[in-house]
């Protein structure tokens, strides 16, 4: 749907990850889907698998066994790692019980703030509204990131729109990559709570949506 629609707000739950140690539990002492993606965007069959990985080491098909919780709070940030982290690959994918949006770097994470948004959405530099599918929103806002580098080599060259159609996640759309400002949003289908992960070898920042 446009932005013109009303959305209910979106929280998030903030987990740091890094080496292999991964914690946590659903709120009712459950852990949450940790199976193999039931479908996967076509641009992401071949490495959505290690996307889930707590580590480098592990095989490329086998998911996290473990995940920290859902919780809902109004937003989410993530401290920077690197000065500039260079976007490598964005994907998507969905799992039993949650859909998850990943960002890949080169080195190191930028800093980052996940956090739910109200409609008109705007697009960075021009600050045109954008047409965002979906019933509620968040916005992802990374200063010190960006898909092409301070000498103009584009590290990044892959889709900017997703239309996955999965439980929750509706799409989700580059807003603007302007003075190493990346912003993007996700259209979610009603909305829900998140976690936010960071993993490390290679760099991602992974958000999943609860279904």
């Amino acid at each position: 749907m446009t932005g013109t629609h009303s959305s209910r707000r979106i929280f998030g739950a903030f987990a740091l990850i890094t080496g292999i140690t991964l914690a946590g539990c659903t709120p009712g002492g459950s852990l949450p889907g940790s199976t193999a993606p039931s479908s996967v965007e076509p641009s992401v069959a071949a490495s959505a698998a290690a996307s889930v990985e707590s580590s480098a080491a592990e095989s490329a098909t086998e998911p996290t066994e473990s995940l920290p919780p859902f919780a809902c709070t109004p937003s989410v940030t993530i401290a920077k790692t690197a000065d500039r982290a260079q976007i490598t690959d964005v994907r998507v994918g969905t799992h039993d019980g949650y859909d998850r949006v990943v960002f890949e770097f080169a080195s190191g994470l930028p800093d980052a703030v996940i956090a739910g948004a109200l409609p008109p959405l705007y697009a960075d530099p021009s600050g045109l509204e954008m047409d965002v599918a979906g019933t509620a929103f968040l916005s992802v806002t990374m200063h010190g990131a960006s898909k092409v580098s301070p000498d103009g080599a584009v590290t990044y060259s892959g889709p900017v729109t997703f239309e996955p159609g999965f439980d929750q996640l509706v799409q989700l759309i580059e807003g603007g990559d302007f003075e190493a400002v990346s912003t993007w949003y996700l259209g979610l289908d009603g909305g829900g709570c998140i976690r936010v992960l960071t993993l490390s070898a290679p760099s991602r920042l992974v958000i999943d949506i609860e279904h």
